[in-house]
This record gives structure tokens, sequence and C-alpha cells, in this order.
């Protein structure tokens, strides 16, 4: 049974790998080096950050990041979510970006913010599920592997927030 409980640093480097099958992949960041748990660490925030395991294996993340250090956006977040590449397309994605959208209302986040290549179709449609909508593209914003590639920006919204 698979479930869905804190990140825990001392599983850094099942963590790990499984973003760096997600830069392997070319769909999923621009990055191109996995960073040490310590850089990893400090770009994301404290809470909402989440993993799905079964029987111990870890199969996927999820986590969100600042998108600005102004105050005035404390309660917007950039989301995260990668799944081992073995385990995709099982709904761990899903059941992730659930329950992440679940914790980060619980810890004030009020609008969340997914930016995500155009080519990966499942990513748009996993988010596009679970409430998230179309704000925009940014069109040719960067290159990967010497390609310039357009991103797509959806937001969720928080339904608790108030706004």
């Amino acid at each position: 049974m698979i479930e869905i409980r804190k990140m825990d640093p001392a599983k850094a480097d099942e963590l790990l790998e499984i973003y760096r099958q997600g830069i392997a992949s070319g769909m999923a960041t621009f990055e191109t080096t996995v960073p040490g748990w310590p850089e990893f660490d400090h770009k994301y925030l404290p809470h909402s950050r989440l993993v799905a395991e079964e029987n111990g294996l870890l199969l996927g993340w999820a986590a969100l990041s600042p998108v600005s250090t102004r105050e005035c956006y404390s309660g917007v977040a950039e989301v995260s979510v990668y799944v081992a590449t073995a385990h995709q397309r099982k709904g761990i994605g899903r059941n992730l970006l659930l329950a992440l959208i679940d914790e980060s209302e619980r810890n004030n986040i009020w609008s969340l913010l997914s930016v995500i290549h155009e080519e990966n179709r499942a990513s748009i449609h996993l988010h596009e599920q679970c409430g998230f909508r179309y704000i925009g593209y940014r069109e040719r914003i960067a290159q990967l592997d010497g390609i310039w590639r357009t991103t797509v920006m959806l937001e969720k919204r928080s339904n608790k927030a108030g706004i």
C-alpha cells in the first residue's frame, strides 16, 4: 500500500535519485545536475515536503519552493512533483499533488504555481485534473541541451484562504 508522509532527510539519496531521473528525462526541469542535499534542502520551503512510499521504498516526492523572497508573496509557492521512472502512470503523482495541495493550505499558501515544459502533457493533464488552471506560457524561455523550450504556467488558488 502506498503511503504519503513527510519527507525524511535520511532518505536523501533515494530522493535525489528520483530527481536525477527527472533531470535525465529532459521533461521535468531545466536543471542538468543533481544538487547535494544541503542545496536541495535550501531550495524548498521547510513545510509541505512529502514522499510516496511503499514497503519502505521511495516512489516519488513533492515539495514547494518560494516564488519570491518578498513578504507579500509568502503565500505563493511553486510546485515540484517527481515520480520514479519505474513507478510513473500509477496514480502516485496525483496522490502526491493532492496531498501537497492540502498540506500547502494548512501552511497558509493561497496560490500554487506550476511551471511545466510544454511537451510534458502528462504533467499538464495531472495538474488540470487536480484543479490547476492554465494562466499562460513563456515562449522559448530557456535552452535545454541547446534546444529552446517553452513552459506552460498553471495555477491553483486555495479554496480555504478566503481570497
